[in-house]
């Protein structure tokens, strides 16, 4: 079992952590349960759903990083397919404060980027700030999704998010967890071509700039995260969180990383490579290439 998850194990009952202890066992447990997981745990636990996904909310939390403010969030998203996603807020040292990924972005875009094709639930251990609010408006499940916060009724986003504004003001019709793909040709080794995949299904819909990151460990693992534009610009996703978000979530750490490609086109209206470039030099990471799609 990874450290980080040690604390909020010792504090769950006696038959969730029986039932969890085979799941939690590998150190690179990928902070994520299949439906037949759920399904197991529900079982063993006696508890239903929405129980479950609150008395889980600690081991989400603990995958947090905040040197900063020392506030971990959690957050589990829960997926139409029956498998949850753990997030947690992420902070880095060395960076902007505007590189900081919240809990929400954390779990949605780890869903996302597993390929999962839509959210029915998103638990949270404190309220969504109004930046996470109008990250989940961009999504397919729009302001039907249910937020289930500790201690009050679940509520649909759009109670959240009254008066909201989103991609469907601006006509955009394929919205973020939609199935896309850029056509961009692979090229070059794993990594690379990781990258290009990452930026194939990025979202983004307003700037027309695509990018995607890729990031090998010194395992061999690659972790690739996809650009995810929001209508509001602001609580946009660059690719970079998203890799680093997966591989925090897999129990990796940023010494970790040996390697990174970022490929995006270089003639976008906008560019990720200093922004990516010089978050990765604070983390340690001076190997960073980029390729240009074509």
């Amino acid at each position: 079992m990874h450290p980080r998850f040690q604390t909020a194990f010792a504090q769950l009952a006696d038959n969730l952590q029986s039932a969890l202890a085979p799941v939690l066992a590998d150190v690179h447990f990928p902070a994520m349960l299949t439906a037949e997981q759920v399904s197991l745990l529900k079982r063993e636990s006696g508890l239903d759903e929405d129980a479950l996904a609150f008395a889980l909310l600690p081991l989400a939390a603990a995958c947090a990083r905040t040197p900063l403010s020392n506030f971990n969030v959690g957050a589990i998203s829960r997926g139409i397919s029956g498998s949850w996603y753990f997030g947690g807020n992420m902070e880095f040292l060395g960076a902007t404060m505007q590189q900081t990924v919240h809990a929400e972005q954390s779990a949605i875009s780890h869903a996302w980027l597993r390929g999962e094709k839509g959210l029915a639930a998103i638990t949270v251990n404190y309220t969504p700030c109004g930046h996470c609010r109008q990250f989940m408006n961009e999504l397919n499940s729009g302001l039907d999704l249910r937020i289930h916060l500790p201690g009050r009724a679940p509520h649909a986003l759009r109670d959240y998010l009254p008066d909201a504004f989103g991609p469907k003001d601006l006509e955009i019709k394929t919205l973020l967890m939609d199935d896309q793909d850029h056509g961009f040709a692979l090229q070059g080794d794993a990594l690379t071509q990781a990258a290009i995949t990452a930026a194939n299904r990025c979202h983004m819909p307003y700037s027309k700039s695509p990018s995607g990151v890729a990031l090998e460990c010194k395992d061999g693992r690659i972790f690739s995260g996809s650009y995810a534009e929001n209508a509001a610009f602001n609580p946009t996703l660059p690719p970079l969180q998203g890799a680093l978000n997966l591989l925090n979530l897999n129990g990796y750490d940023y010494p970790d990383i040996q390697r990174a490609v970022l490929a995006e086109k270089a003639d976008a209206p906008l560019i990720q490579w200093d922004a990516t470039s010089a978050t990765l030099k604070a983390l340690g990471c001076n190997n960073i290439e980029r390729v240009l799609l074509g």
